[in-house]
């Protein structure tokens, strides 16, 4: 739980720092970009690289697969909900009046992102005894930039302060939980169900990587967009080797 609630309390660091200095959207983009290739680098060697040392490739493989085609889906109907820019940091969020309901759907939204790395926090620990540092890192250096980002949405989108640290203190909470759960709930499981379970966290992931991180990233970092993300992996990369 500690270690669930660690991750994903950066997120209301994030929002704090957005909502109290006017940090320049470049900026965001960048330390987006860093934590987008960070992560990246986590779930390549920390998740996938172990799930299938532990239980095979198909069981990885299959967890792969339908952690992406689910991330996608959830994804995609909170799109039509009003939360399709939860990570912008712009004017692209819709404001309650323009879309009733996507208040909500933009928490929910941030939940979804969040549960399958505190999952994978959980695991770790029943399962390791301890927590990677590249994985408690790659966590909470790409929850800094959605916080800030998200939050600099939202307060361009008329939400109050009260609505916008409710949501991410409840949303960390929620990862301190899932951790716990997590832990709990498989550490008694065969290395195929947790090699699945790892697979399907890291599925999700890399897709909401690919959906909501690297585009935020070029639309504010631009051409170093690219190189930031390069740099963030290699971070990631030598931790896990040091570590």
């Amino acid at each position: 739980m500690l270690w669930g609630f660690v991750g994903g309390a950066t997120l209301v660091v994030g929002a704090l720092i957005a909502w109290l200095v006017d940090v320049p959207r470049r900026a965001i983009g960048w330390v987006m970009a860093f934590g987008a290739g960070v992560l990246t680098s986590a779930l390549a060697f920390d998740l996938m690289d172990e799930a299938e040392r532990k239980g095979g490739l198909w069981p990885t493989a299959a967890g792969f697969t339908v952690g992406a085609v689910l991330y996608l889906a959830a994804n995609a109907y909170l799109a039509t909900r009003g939360a399709r820019h939860r990570k912008r940091s712009g004017a692209q969020q819709p404001s309650e009046t323009q879309a009733p309901g996507s208040g909500a759907a933009i928490a929910v939204g941030a939940l979804l992102d969040g549960i399958p790395e505190s999952v994978v926090l959980g695991l770790s620990v029943a399962h390791g005894g301890t927590v990677g540092l590249s994985m408690i890192a790659a966590v909470a250096i790409s929850n800094l930039p959605e916080g800030m980002s998200s939050a600099a949405g939202m307060k361009q989108a008329g939400r109050s302060a009260r609505y916008v640290f409710t949501v991410w203190i409840a949303i960390a909470l929620a990862c301190g939980l899932s951790a716990l759960l997590g832990a709990l709930a498989l550490q008694a499981a065969p290395p195929e169900v947790v090699a699945l379970i790892t697979a399907v966290a890291a599925g999700a992931i890399l897709t909401m990587i690919a959906d909501t991180m690297i585009p935020e990233a070029f639309e504010d970092a631009g051409q170093l967009t690219g190189l930031l993300t390069a740099a963030g992996f290699l971070m990631a990369f030598a931790l896990e080797r040091i570590a």
